[in-house]
């Protein structure tokens, strides 16, 4: 039996999802549905997601549309009678309806070990609690947040290094992989269920604007999670003279060098800048000022030309 698969996704990262259905014989993506264009870049050109753009090379029919609850997204997906719809990075709580609407029902790809983080955000929460460890889990979806029922997981280890684009890619990966083995069992029996043990449950929600602010009077270690949590995008922030900087690399620095308060600039050399944090420093490596591209924090220094004492935030 073939199975017919309706795929919901908006992100990159649902994009090694759909590669991996598209390239097993005994899946057949039946519509892919997406999000319509946005505009992007100083141009403001309509720019199409990047699943729109996946499924159009693998020559499959989809529908870039606001959702799947109601309108053309609901007609759509009724009309293509999948066998399964899978969601990867999608951002919709699907009602009863559309999660029955299929026979084996509806199949979620989550980029954490299910039942921590549940969430908009896992990958970024995990960077910055500094978690050792993460995974990928393909539930059983519900009408809850990411509540089902865990048909696989796979663990995979959090790098000194990673940001959580680069996290995030990796976990997209292994997770498409582990998404297919389960697709393929569903006419055979399935896989077993189990339940996810909800006293172990954490929450990542949306980060919003104003909590990407970095507080320099937190630890150093816990700043630099923080930036590598919300690299590459949106990036965390501070401000120098009104004007806000993405911060989007940085390294803890034992040196203080300073009776200034946390934020003061305490150097600036071919390192990178060095700014008092709570209890010791952190080393800015690579930044964004408003409007300019990531650059080396020493380049930029260059530029700036900080005065004695000046401080960021």
């Amino acid at each position: 039996m073939t199975v017919r698969v309706a795929f919901l996704g908006n992100d990159a990262w649902s994009v090694p999802s759909l590669d991996a259905i598209a390239a097993e014989p005994e899946l057949s993506l039946v519509l892919v549905v997406t999000n319509p264009p946005k505009e992007a870049g100083r141009g403001a050109v309509l720019t199409p997601t990047a699943v729109a753009t996946a499924a159009e090379a693998h020559g499959v029919p989809y529908l870039e549309a606001s959702g799947v609850l109601d309108g053309p997204g609901a007609t759509a997906l009724a009309e293509a009678a999948p066998d399964v719809v899978v969601v990867v990075a999608y951002g919709q709580i699907l009602r009863r309806e559309t999660l029955q609407l299929a026979p084996f029902g509806a199949i979620n790809l989550h980029f954490s070990l299910l039942p921590r983080w549940r969430g908009a955000t896992p990958v970024q929460h995990a960077i910055a609690a500094g978690d050792e460890r993460t995974g990928v889990t393909v539930m059983r979806m519900d009408e809850g947040l990411d509540t089902g029922p865990i048909l696989n997981q796979l663990e995979e280890p959090i790098r000194p290094d990673d940001d959580a684009g680069a996290l995030g890619a990796r976990l997209a990966r292994i997770g498409g992989l582990l998404l297919v083995g389960v697709l393929r069992m569903l006419p055979h029996g399935g896989v077993p269920e189990r339940a996810q043990e909800d006293a172990g449950a954490t929450l990542a929600p949306t980060i919003g604007s104003d909590e990407r602010t970095i507080d320099w009077e937190r630890a150093p270690d816990e700043i630099v999670r923080w930036v590598r949590a919300l690299a590459p995008r949106p990036g965390a922030a501070t401000t120098l003279r009104g004007d806000r900087v993405k911060v989007l690399a940085a390294a803890i620095d034992h040196q203080q060098g300073s009776d200034g308060p946390p934020g003061t600039v305490v150097a600036a050399d071919e390192r990178g800048v060095l700014v008092r944090a709570g209890g010791g420093g952190v080393r800015l490596v690579e930044v964004a000022p408003a409007g300019r591209k990531r650059m080396d924090a020493a380049a930029w220094a260059r530029g700036v030309r900080f005065t004695a004492g000046e401080r960021l935030g």
